[in-house]
């Protein structure tokens, strides 16, 4: 009797430990949220000190080092961040929901586990390496596709990004597939639905919530990458007006600077100025996408 009393001590000791500790790994993650979100904030607002906000985002012009008149202006890298991401997603999020839908519910147990793996670690390729890819592959077969000098463009830009955030589309979009509860399944097929039309009709409608915060997933992983299109868009800072067009990204632009520019000066906050706006950009597309995923658990609960 009282091993049993010692034994159920013990357990709830450990069991109270590990839930602290969780819930201070929790609030660490938040408070370093916090501190980064402060660090920008504190950064960038002297920029605006010199810098007329309606200029920052609708000037199409970003030249800092201009002995006539400095020009900040960062509509020209959204729109390229934006058109890169844009182009990113139109190629992968069909590829990942297709086989995301592969995993969940064709390919044998065999053939999963064997597929699972290589997606995995598709995701732990450097984007370093990414970049060689486009430089040295995929750049030259654009260049010689379409006729051009070279092919340091959007598009190339485009491609490789959308390698990279497959790996996220499909292991998020195969988890939604899964979650879906299996009457749906059954009755769909009691009804005379086959295997192709079950999967078409009510699995993938079923799992919307889910494959919708997979691409937001992916957006985010994609509008927030640095150096694959540092190395392969070609880093033009005028306007873009098509994918065949050199661009320069918010992330490419401030690895570019920050490493040269003068410290304290306005050229410096404003690159701050720059960075915040990415980090606020990426955060609404992680929260939206943590909001929709908990809606998708909630509906099929």
């Amino acid at each position: 009797m009282h091993s049993v009393k010692k034994k159920g001590f013990g357990s709830n000791l450990k069991e109270s430990f590990f839930k602290n500790l969780f819930k201070i790994s929790g609030l660490l993650t938040i408070l370093t949220l916090l501190g980064i979100f402060a660090l920008l904030l504190y950064s960038a607002v002297p920029a605006f000190k010199e810098i007329d906000l309606k200029e920052f985002f609708t000037s199409t012009r970003w030249d800092p080092t201009s002995p006539e008149e400095p020009e900040y202006g960062l509509l020209s890298m959204l729109v390229s961040s934006l058109l890169v991401t844009a182009g990113a997603l139109f190629i992968a999020f069909p590829v990942g929901v297709a086989v995301a839908a592969y995993l969940s519910d064709v390919a044998r147990p065999k053939t999963r586990e064997i597929f699972k793996p290589v997606i995995e670690l598709l995701a732990a390729v450097p984007s370093v390496v990414v970049g060689f890819i486009g430089i040295t592959l995929i750049g030259p077969l654009i260049a010689r596709v379409f006729k051009m000098s070279h092919g340091l463009t959007a598009l190339n830009g485009s491609i490789l990004l959308a390698i990279m955030a497959l790996p996220t589309i499909i292991s998020i979009s195969e988890d939604a597939l899964r979650a879906v509860p299996q009457s749906y399944t059954e009755a769909s097929l009691a009804v005379g639905a086959n295997h192709w039309q079950t999967l078409i009709r009510v699995k993938i409608p079923a799992a919307r919530s889910g494959i919708i915060a997979a691409f937001m997933l992916g957006m985010g992983r994609a509008i927030g990458e640095t150096m694959t299109v540092l190395m392969a868009t070609g880093n033009a800072r005028s306007f873009p007006h098509g994918f065949l067009q050199s661009v320069r990204t918010l992330t490419a632009n401030i690895a570019i600077e920050l490493g040269e520019v003068p410290y304290f000066t306005t050229h410096y906050y404003a690159l701050f100025a720059l960075g915040l706006v990415l980090f606020l950009l990426t955060f609404i597309i992680n929260l939206t996408a943590d909001l929709i995923m908990e809606k998708q658990k909630r509906k099929l609960l």
